[in-house]
């Protein structure tokens, strides 16, 4: 159960009571993110995020922060993705009033001092050196590339070295005067608390927030017409790839059979991929599939880490699971997708964070809440003829998409390898 209240300037709040929990977590979500941003702009949320916790006029410095709230055992935090930023905390639930004060002020009362930005500036630079240094990490950015070619979406959430050295001041305040608005704002509570109580205290601290009009991105676009392949030579002992195939939205209503079919081929340690490449073939040690779902699009993407080798071989397994996806899935599957993403799911609720995360993001994302239960009615009532008609919808050969990170030199190998194979390709050929 969940209660929603709307403030007069916007301001979106979402309480959940669970009283046998002695915690509460508070989730500010902001709609700011990648996609929101212009080219020169690239990096600016995160780079907004990392600097409301660097000092505001209450809390001078991220010593005074920390120590508010570790001091009495809690965790404080925040995040960027490419269309939300968010803020958030954990306390016992005695220190509500604690942690609302801290978040609120991280957000009004953010100090932006030039010195914290020079400072802060290098350590971006330093957490993007790092993911540039670890070929799991480059190989996702070169996906959602090839995912998304010259958009938002594409570009890493940490920007770019040469757009974050150039990042101004004036900038940094005007993106975030321009988004930290209480109309741009949902925040979810979860724990052990009364909604009246965290309603009143809300309106007392965030009331008078002012609200301003807030732009909208443009759609994304997809254009892919034949597969493509983006090789970054890197002298390593494993190929990292990810296999990418555009997916469906949050808005879709197939995108839970999505997520069934991707439990099927690569979650788990008894998931197709994981049972047929590492344990059966001995191709890879790490090998799992996901989805990503945002506003108005999506991915299906398989990672995996090989030997040289042994990458073509690797590859062409890896394809043709996918495209057997498309020839069917057996009963007993689809009932183990169903049972494990149930499962997944009430495990998960039993945390007040993944309580109030549950609620916010679709707040934010979608302005629509489904409750586990509505889930769960839509997972059950998915059938097998729902999973093949999803399957042969989004695995197509023209939209394939595949990123490498390794020492791999040459291109049309691995390119004239990117088909869905079919094992019936060599009989239905025959005259």
């Amino acid at each position: 159960m969940y209660h929603q209240a709307k403030l007069e300037n916007g301001l979106r709040i979402i309480t959940c009571s669970t009283p046998q929990t002695r915690s509460v977590s508070i989730i500010f979500y902001i709609g700011a993110g990648a996609r929101y941003e212009s080219d020169s702009e690239a990096g600016v949320s995160h780079f907004i995020e990392h600097l409301c916790f660097k000092g505001t006029q209450k809390r001078r410095t991220s010593k005074e922060i920390s120590e508010a709230i570790e001091g009495v055992g809690g965790i404080i935090n925040g995040g960027t993705d490419k269309e939300i930023t968010t803020f958030w905390c954990r306390v016992a639930s005695q220190h509500f009033d604690l942690a609302l004060d801290v978040l609120v002020d991280l957000l009004l009362n953010p100090r932006f001092d030039a010195n914290d930005i020079g400072r802060e500036r290098q350590v971006i630079i330093e957490e993007i050196n790092m993911s540039l240094d670890s070929p799991r990490q480059r190989v996702e950015m070169l996906i959602d590339e090839l995912l998304w070619p010259g958009q938002p979406l594409g570009r890493d959430i940490a920007g770019n070295k040469e757009t974050v050295s150039a990042m101004t001041r004036q900038q940094i305040l005007d993106f975030f005067t321009s988004r930290y608005t209480p109309n741009n704002t949902v925040i979810s509570i979860a724990g052990q608390i009364e909604d009246k109580q965290v309603t009143d205290a809300i309106r007392k601290s965030l009331g008078k927030w002012k609200p301003r009009d807030v732009s909208t991105p443009p759609p994304s676009k997809d254009n892919q017409k034949a597969a493509k392949l983006n090789i970054e030579f890197r002298n390593t002992e494993q190929v990292h790839l990810c296999l990418g195939i555009p997916g469906l939205s949050l808005f879709h209503p197939d995108r839970f059979a999505l997520d069934l079919m991707s439990m099927i081929l690569g979650e788990g340690m008894s998931s197709r991929l994981f049972t047929e490449i590492r344990e059966k073939q001995g191709l890879a040690y790490d090998i799992h599939s996901y989805t990503d779902h945002l506003t108005d699009t999506g991915a299906v993407i398989v990672h995996a880490g090989v030997d040289l080798q042994r990458l073509e071989e690797a590859l062409k397994a890896i394809l043709f699971q996918v495209a057997k996806l498309k020839e069917g899935i057996g009963q007993n599957e689809l009932k183990k997708a169903q049972e494990m993403a149930k499962g997944r799911l009430l495990i998960g609720l039993e945390n007040s964070r993944n309580v109030a995360a549950w609620f916010g993001a679709q707040a934010i994302l979608t302005n629509q809440i489904l409750t586990a239960d509505d889930v769960i009615e839509i997972i059950e009532a998915t059938t097998l003829d729902d999973l093949k008609r999803v399957a042969n919808q989004v695995l197509v050969q023209e939209k394939l998409n595949l990123a490498i990170v390794g020492p791999v030199e040459k291109q049309e190998p691995i390119a004239s390898l990117l088909k869905l194979y079919n094992r019936f390709a060599k009989r239905e050929s025959r005259p």
